[in-house]
């Protein structure tokens, strides 16, 4: 039994379908219906609690009260067993311990096709991790809404690790409002760690939009010795960019063109 709704109006006023199907020989029947769909709640309630579970191997109806439903069509049958007095306490007890060794079996089904999937993620302080964004319809998720949406935002550092499976994450004050602790499944390893970005300011951009560059720090020096020459190397920070990303000058070079460099080293 099932209902088809929101369908376009018939010259007769119908809108639904209601479907029966024959259990025995699968025989279907259609009924036009137009009333209100919540008055088909029972007819669709009595159907869900009087078919058969796979999970139970019965009906909820028979898990709940240890028989099947007689409906009209078994009306004439006789013989069923009557149980009374200490006897219902028993098959009640029989009923429940069966209900939930089939239980039992089906989920323990079912976590073995999940397992396949699923993969053991553990994180520590301080790594970074992007966070999955929920996407539904019409919800807005970290003020982005549905379609557009990203799967992941971030990356984020976790702060603190509260069990083996949710971390306290560092979130910016535009997720102030979001608990910032989140269940492992939600987190995704960020495999590069981010880079302090370095400041803009005076960055002098030209008229065909590119910039030059100038070192600003001395980080390290070093010697090469090419066809018995020796050349004093310097490991130097360029302007707008962080100590992760640098370069090799020469000294030399770098005396004649940045004297300012060296002013306030040893001679």
């Amino acid at each position: 039994m099932d209902f088809i709704v929101g369908l376009p109006r018939t010259q007769k006023g119908y809108n639904s379908i209601w479907v029966v199907v024959d259990l025995l020989t699968k025989v279907a029947h259609f009924i036009p219906y137009g009333t209100s769909w919540d008055k088909c709640l029972p007819y669709a309630e009595f159907s869900y609690n009087n078919s058969y579970q796979v999970s139970l191997k019965k009906s909820p109806f028979e898990a709940l009260y240890g028989k099947r439903c007689r409906t009209p069509l078994f009306w004439n049958q006789t013989g069923e067993k009557q149980v009374f007095g200490p006897d219902i306490m028993r098959d009640a007890e029989q009923q429940l311990r069966i209900v939930q060794e089939n239980l039992r079996v089906a989920q323990s089904r079912q976590r073995s096709y999940a397992d396949v999937r699923r993969r053991d993620l553990s994180f520590k302080v301080d790594d970074y991790v992007y966070l999955k964004v929920s996407l539904m319809r019409g919800i807005r998720r970290f003020n982005m809404k549905w379609k557009l949406a990203p799967r992941y935002i971030g990356p984020f550092k976790i702060l603190e690790k509260n069990d083996e499976v949710a971390y306290r994450l560092e979130l910016p004050p535009s997720l102030s409002g979001v608990h910032n602790v989140f269940y492992v499944s939600q987190l995704k390893e960020c495999l590069r760690v981010p880079e302090e970005q370095a400041p803009l300011d005076g960055l002098e951009v030209q008229e065909d939009l590119s910039y030059t560059e100038h070192p600003v720090k001395i980080l390290d020096t070093s010697e090469k010795s090419p066809r018995n020459k020796r050349i004093k190397m310097c490991r130097v920070q360029l302007s707008h960019h962080t100590e992760a990303k640098t370069t090799w000058k020469r000294e030399d070079e770098l005396k004649e063109a940045h004297p300012a460099l060296f002013a306030n080293q040893p001679i």
